[in-house]
């Protein structure tokens, strides 16, 4: 029920929600390289192959909930399971 979500994509929001947090808990591990678990976790076109990366947007790019948890976040930190319209997400900021 996420907005953009592939045709392909059939998980209940449950189910979603499961996901995210599995993969976050991978995540806050040592020795977990975040681009691994977003080619293993994400359901996102194109997000394996940028390894997750955004790169740099402004403010008004993201939707609220996004840019407030990336807001909060110290460089380096990895999120709380994050939910938007566009469905789940962990975050790793960067910069």
């Amino acid at each position: 029920g996420s907005r953009r979500a592939t045709a392909g994509i059939t998980r209940s929001k449950d189910e979603a929600r499961a996901r995210a947090t599995e993969a976050m808990k991978k995540a806050r591990k040592k020795g977990q390289r975040f681009e691994d678990l977003v080619s293993l976790y994400s359901d996102e076109p194109g997000a394996a192959a940028r390894g997750g990366d955004l790169g740099k947007f402004p403010s008004s790019a993201m939707v609220p909930e996004f840019q407030t948890a990336v807001e909060h976040l110290k460089v380096g930190e990895i999120s709380e399971v994050v939910e938007t319209p566009f469905g789940f997400h962990v975050i790793l900021r960067t910069q």
